[in-house]
């Protein structure tokens, strides 16, 4: 396994054929509070999960260069829904409810974290699924059980590391080495670490181009 270099994995078409798809429209398409309410499986799609505090809706925003597509909150676990976004009438983004720091009773955080563990069950036309993982903290326990519910649901899936703009570059490489290791087991990872800046776009074309790849268009 080895961490993902600028540009190291990825031509320059491939790099602007992403940048393009992103550029056209992209709009939101539904939010669903229970399996039964979600779109057909017609279009090739990858989800985004992760704590409720590590930046998803701001990522989201990055890769469809929307500054306001995914409407970040100001109360971490406030997102109760699956949301589903449309990039060119080809593919969907799908925003996860968020896990930890949710201010809701137990009974409905439970609800809604199934939700998110069903949607990845039963999505057949789910191509990947992406952990965020806030760089300045590295993987932390209740994320490991992130780790195991895709395992578990066999979804491949790639870690992205968010917020790398607040660390230097030795610490980027070094965390991102920390969660390399740290998943080199697991049966659904995928063997690339992205490190990405919503703020400063570092890491965001790598990403898009990643998500095509994905979708093998």
């Amino acid at each position: 396994m080895s961490a993902s270099p600028a540009n190291g994995d990825f031509t320059e078409d491939e790099l602007e054929a992403a940048r393009v798809l992103f550029a056209r429209e992209v709009s939101f398409m539904m939010g669903a509070v229970n399996i039964a309410g979600l779109p057909p499986a017609d279009l090739p799609e990858v989800a985004f999960a992760g704590r409720s505090n590590v930046g998803k809706s701001t990522l989201i925003n990055a890769v469809a260069g929307r500054l306001h597509l995914a409407r970040a909150s100001n109360s971490p676990g406030r997102t109760r829904e699956v949301n589903f976004f449309v990039a060119d009438g080809k593919l969907r983004l799908v925003d996860l409810p968020g896990y930890g720091f949710a201010r809701a009773s137990r009974g409905d955080v439970k609800k809604f974290q199934n939700l998110g563990r069903d949607y990845l069950r039963g999505r057949p036309n789910l191509k990947r699924a992406y952990l965020l993982i806030d760089s300045r903290h590295g993987l932390k326990d209740v994320d490991k059980e992130a780790l195991d519910a895709f395992d578990l649901a066999a979804v491949s899936y790639q870690i992205v590391l968010t917020k790398a703009d607040k660390l230097k570059a030795s610490e980027v490489e070094a965390v991102t080495a920390r969660t390399l290791a740290a998943i080199a087991k697991r049966p659904a990872a995928f063997p690339r670490v992205l490190a990405t800046s919503a703020e400063k776009g570092g890491g965001i074309p790598e990403l898009r181009a990643e998500i095509v790849a994905a979708c093998a268009f």
